[in-house]
């Protein structure tokens, strides 16, 4: 009997001989990892047994590369993954976690509704926590602010976050707030902006996280950014990256040019209604993007440039300017949500 499939998707793997990251088309076992270079093959490029093995996440380890989480073989072995977004590692880092501990235990895999950090008393869930901060409505306001000649985009001050958690009855007292907003700055779930709230990260306090107005923080999937003496053209191009983002995650896009398929890191921001893609393997500056406004999106059954295992859960956005862009998603439902985020973003968008 086969081991059972428990989550299975796009993640960003450190090689094991080069120094070189790749996406690659990954499946969590209920007994290990397969890897492969796509989704459609039929042999695993590798294959990690979980019996024994730790996972550290966050993992901190290569500088400015977000959500990667490590999983140490008992031989010691270390092998990287990097997701696209912050819940997406979670999700992985949660069930990977579960997989390890029914091993120990002889336990089957099963999903249980509620799952709490390890690091906090289990009256506190960070994931919990931070999707309330994140609420438009009840959370905490997202602002632009302004210290010496930067302004920093969708971030917020140290202090209004110990205000929100105090006011939101998160926490007794600030020493409290503190120590919850340490642990969400530890965990992901809060990134520091500016070079006071960065040096304490990097320094040797008990609480790497400030009380402070001067101290801005962001959220990983907000949107942030920072201006420095902008000239015209670039308040410009930074315009179509204010918006709100609204979904995320890897798809295949077929090439303009070459019509081969490519993996592609998307962000979809609406108000101005933009659809980034990047190199998932790394690279801040997207490499291109779709402005969203007027556009058609509707779901393709095949596609002549594509490969018999290249025509499944396709979709297409036609642009105002009559642009096509053929991009793939791994499963129906996953095809079928970003098809409604698009037309969504492309209604109420600029």
């Amino acid at each position: 009997m086969e081991p059972k499939r428990i989550r299975e998707g796009y993640l960003v793997k450190k090689g094991s001989v080069f120094n070189t990251w790749k996406p690659m088309w990954v499946v969590l076992l209920e007994d290990g990892i397969e890897f492969y270079k796509k989704k459609s093959d039929n042999s695993p490029k590798g294959m990690i047994p979980l019996k024994g093995s730790t996972l550290t996440s966050p993992c901190q380890d290569f500088g400015k590369r977000m959500f990667v989480f490590k999983i140490t073989t008992t031989k010691q072995q270390d092998h990287f993954f990097q997701a696209a977004f912050l819940e997406e590692r979670d999700g992985w880092v949660r069930d990977i976690k579960k997989a390890i501990k029914c091993i120990e235990g002889g336990q089957k895999f099963a999903r249980k509704s509620t799952r709490r950090s390890i690091r906090l008393p289990e009256t506190v869930d960070l994931g919990a926590l931070y999707l309330s901060m994140k609420d438009t409505e009840k959370g905490i306001k997202e602002l632009n602010l302004e210290k010496d000649k930067k302004i920093f985009n969708h971030c917020f001050t140290g202090n209004c976050v110990i205000d929100w958690l105090l006011s939101n009855k998160s926490v007794r007292n600030r020493q409290e707030g503190l120590m919850i907003a340490s642990s969400l700055l530890n965990e992901g779930y809060l990134q520091p902006a500016g070079d006071l709230s960065k040096n304490a990260v990097d320094g040797t306090a008990e609480n790497p996280f400030l009380d402070n107005p001067d101290a801005f923080y962001y959220f990983p999937d907000s949107g942030f950014f920072c201006e420095e003496n902008s000239s015209d053209d670039d308040i410009i191009l930074k315009e179509e990256f204010r918006g709100v983002i609204i979904k995320q995650g890897c798809l295949l896009k077929q090439g303009h040019r070459r019509k081969n398929w490519k993996v592609r890191k998307f962000i979809l921001r609406e108000d101005p209604a933009y659809l980034h893609y990047y190199d998932p393997a790394g690279g801040e500056d997207p490499l291109g993007a779709i402005h969203l406004r007027g556009c058609v999106v509707t779901s393709v059954e095949s596609n002549p440039d594509a490969r018999k295992s290249e025509e499944e859960n396709l979709f297409e956005i036609i642009t105002a300017d009559e642009v096509h862009y053929f991009l793939q998603a791994a499963t129906p439902k996953e095809r079928t949500e970003w098809i409604k985020a698009i037309q969504v973003a492309s209604r109420t968008g600029k």
